[in-house]
């Protein structure tokens, strides 16, 4: 269930409760990835845009091939056959998944779309609809009813886009190609496992394109892991129209992780003039109160002491502040991207009735193309500023790596790798 960068689903014109509203599922990056980590198209690999070398026929091969791996992992063959009665190859799952794009959009224009009017009014309705049940859910699992909601948002607005493409034809088409071959499998293994537990019908698993399932979009190894009945009817059951199993499953996903009742995933805070930006790192933690003696306030008042916590800055000094907590690091393991957990916690609070961000954006800017990305790494590294690796993801050792290089040059070490600071870079 993890993501790493960001890429934004297709713009759905979705209804919730009778009341129609533009709105969009957000999912920051395609989800198939495995379980450890995950990426987009890696250095080294050529987009590819041709499926000629794969068949219905080849693939009809390829199911007489599995069935044997399947039966060995319990499996029964009447299972099989009910799950893949009218499969065939789906071409356009594969192309899908070797040419996922890569991310376009600015961390202040996803949080535009993933927390707009329509979903924050989308999500009080699924409040007031199923208050009791979440009620019920928080009180079992301690997780933010908000939070739950706001994931239910992201991942499929509500319950209006859960998926509509057959799971185990998906799947099946995705591990037959070899790009993937072993994660896709797996994941039809566990998907096939659900099936032979009886939590749903072969007619009924629908999902994403990539295998993503229910209202809240579990990959099928999640669901054996995590999923849960909270109906009580012997089923896990995210897929019907009632959302209690998926929302509970959810609660039970984050409280396996870590989540801390009562502790806030962050606030929005203020920097003093003269903030040593170098102190704006993950892995720097102090009390609230402890960064309020140094100048860090809370946009709405004093920042209780929940527990340690670091500044976030994701558009750099020039773009909004946080302070974030260990429950946004439980958010990062449905998804790594730090844009989603933002957008979470936001679309959350804006669902409680919070203030909106106070802070501007350096709406100015855009992000860097994949290309540039490389280049920025590729120039960092050769001017003494090592980035470890050149693979077009700004992570903690690129951030690093730009810290070092603003620190050399004067500029507010704030990791920011913008495309000015890219510009710079090329002047020498």
């Amino acid at each position: 269930m993890r993501y790493l960068s960001l890429t934004a689903a297709a713009a759905l014109g979705v209804g919730f409760g009778g009341i129609v509203l533009a709105e969009t599922s957000i999912r920051p990056v395609l989800r198939p990835q495995p379980a450890a980590s995950a990426s987009d198209t890696t250095v080294g690999e050529t987009p590819v845009t041709e499926t000629e070398t794969l068949s219905n026929a080849g693939f009809q091969d390829w199911i007489k091939g599995f069935y044997p791996r399947a039966m060995a992992k319990g499996i029964r063959q009447s299972t099989l056959d009910a799950a893949f009665v009218g499969v065939t190859f789906d071409a356009d799952v594969v192309r899908r998944d070797r040419n996922q794009s890569e991310f376009t959009k600015t961390i202040w224009d996803y949080l535009d779309t993933a927390v707009s009017d329509a979903r924050i009014a989308n999500g009080q309705e699924a409040m007031r609809k199923h208050g009791a049940t979440l009620d019920r859910i928080e009180a079992k699992y301690g997780v933010d009813k908000y939070v739950v909601t706001a994931i239910w948002g992201l991942e499929s607005a509500y319950g209006g886009f859960r998926g509509s493409n057959n799971t185990v034809q998906s799947l099946a088409s995705l591990a037959y190609d070899t790009r993937r071959s072993a994660f896709f499998e797996e994941q039809l293994m566990a998907a096939l496992t659900i099936l032979e537990n009886g939590d749903v019908a072969a007619a009924r698993m629908n999902g994403s394109w990539a295998g993503a399932m229910g209202h809240t979009q579990f990959m099928p190894t999640s669901f054996l892991a995590h999923a849960v009945d909270f109906t009580g009817d012997g089923k896990r059951d995210i897929w019907s129209d009632d959302p209690t199993d998926a929302l509970a499953s959810t609660a039970a996903y984050l409280k396996h992780h870590g989540w801390q009742t009562g502790m806030p995933w962050g606030v929005e805070v203020t920097l003093p003039e003269g903030f040593d930006y170098t102190q704006a790192n993950r892995e720097i933690t102090k009390l609230p109160s402890v960064w309020a003696g140094m100048g860090v306030k809370g946009v709405g008042g004093p920042v209780p002491d929940h527990g340690p916590a670091a500044v976030l800055l994701p558009a750099g000094a020039e773009g909004a502040a946080f302070l974030v907590f260990d429950n946004f690091e439980v958010i990062e393991a449905y998804n790594t991207a730090d844009a989603y957990v933002i957008g979470v916690g936001y679309l959350a609070d804006r669902i409680r009735g919070g203030a909106a961000i106070r802070a501007s954006w350096p709406r100015g800017d855009r992000v860097l193309t994949f290309d540039e990305r490389i280049e920025l790494q590729q120039r960092l590294t050769a001017q003494g500023f090592d980035t470890q690796k050149i693979d077009a993801k700004i992570g903690p050792l690129t951030v690093d790596a730009v810290r070092r290089y603003q620190l050399s040059k004067g500029i507010v070490p704030d990791g920011y790798a913008s495309l000015r600071l890219l510009e710079r870079l090329r002047g020498g």
